[in-house]
């Protein structure tokens, strides 16, 4: 597998949340050679199954979850020819003023999101920062034409190539979070050369960026034993520090506190160290909003860990990320799974399937 390349096509693909159909496909055929079989549900979450080799019951399971959605934006109105929007998602309305979009309406238009110059903005308003409804998207058309091509609840889409930086580094849009997904292909293509007991589900989730809706439903019905969320962390850069950030390049970050299961987490930490795998700890005493949460609550409850991908910039479409953590990510997940056995279960105090 190629890290950078399933990379690129996947940032630079379209997916806002709930609509992820273009990015689903990618991953679909990315992971077609290394699973058993494969399914979407209702919210369009792919999961793909890799049988285990137990042969006895019960039988055992465990699910890795990656958001696939991205950040973007909705058409609200048309205004002579120009464009009104609303956020899909954590977009930071700071970032994105000359950014390069693509409107989704008949067929795509690349636009530019556009404001009144400083030239022309009252002077108590020059050093602040431009409000959302003070912006709009000029796709260089006529009104009648836009008219006939764009309709209101057409999605808007960040424009952005991904590109590799020097020293395995690459910078692109909607890293966050398909770097994890990318781990999660990672992580199965290595289970090729590997033997383990338990069932594996590896989900490629959606709508986490619109409040974890995708996780919450495939959790419920995948029903595993154990969940593992991967997704990115706030990667060291300036004006940050140790306790607020993780390492650039220094492994996935493991995530302790009260969301997550002390076993799990010893589990994962011990295979990292076992095998020399360069992994961090990072303290979310507060839990994170990411899928983590939606497996953690899931049924009766599940026993659940995340690694977070050190990532700086989030939220833009210059986002940063080490290629290296992607490919060590995948390694902890498959060297984990190829270790978990009836005794892990104990550990977490599982029988019959469900917890004590």
């Amino acid at each position: 597998m190629d890290t950078a390349q399933l990379l690129r096509e996947l940032t630079q693909a379209s997916g806002v949340s709930g609509y992820e159909d273009e990015v689903r496909e990618i991953v679909r055929h990315a992971f077609e050679p290394y699973v058993d079989s494969m399914r979407s549900d209702a919210l369009g979450n792919l999961i793909a199954y890799k049988k285990g080799t137990r042969t006895d019951e019960p039988r055992r399971a465990i699910m890795l979850s990656a958001h696939m959605d991205e950040i973007g934006l909705m058409v609200s109105g048309l205004e002579d020819g120009f464009l009104r929007f609303v956020r899909v998602g954590g977009v930071d309305f700071r970032t994105i003023v000359g950014q390069e979009v693509v409107v989704h309406g008949v067929r795509p238009l690349p636009g530019i999101v556009a404001s009144h110059p400083p030239h022309v903005t009252p002077p108590d308003q020059r050093s602040k920062a431009i409000p959302l409804e003070e912006m709009f998207i000029d796709v260089g058309l006529p009104p009648e034409k836009v008219r006939e091509l764009v309709h209101v609840g057409d999605l808007i889409t960040l424009r952005r190539d991904m590109i590799e930086l020097q020293e395995g580094y690459a910078a692109g849009k909607a890293l966050d979070d398909r770097a994890g997904v990318v781990a999660l292909v990672r992580c199965m293509e290595l289970l090729q050369t590997m033997l383990h007991e338990w069932d594996v589900y590896a989900v490629a989730s959606t709508q986490e960026e619109v409040g974890l809706r995708g996780a919450t439903v495939a959790a419920y019905g995948v029903a595993p034993d154990v969940g593992v969320a991967v997704d990115v962390g706030f990667g060291m850069q300036q004006g940050l520090n140790e306790t607020e950030a993780i390492s650039m390049d220094g492994g996935p970050a493991l995530a302790k506190g009260p969301t997550f299961h002390p076993v799990v987490f010893d589990g994962l930490k011990s295979v990292a160290e076992a095998n020399e795998l360069p992994c961090q700890v990072e303290i979310l005493a507060r839990g994170a909003g990411t899928d983590a949460w939606a497996l953690q609550v899931s049924r009766e409850g599940l026993p659940t860990a995340l690694l977070s991908l050190p990532l700086r910039y989030m939220h833009t479409t210059v986002e940063t990320i080490c290629l290296r953590d992607i490919d060590r990510t995948g390694r902890l997940l498959a060297l984990f799974i190829a270790k978990l056995d009836e005794d892990f279960a104990g550990e977490l105090g599982l029988t019959g399937g469900k917890t004590c």
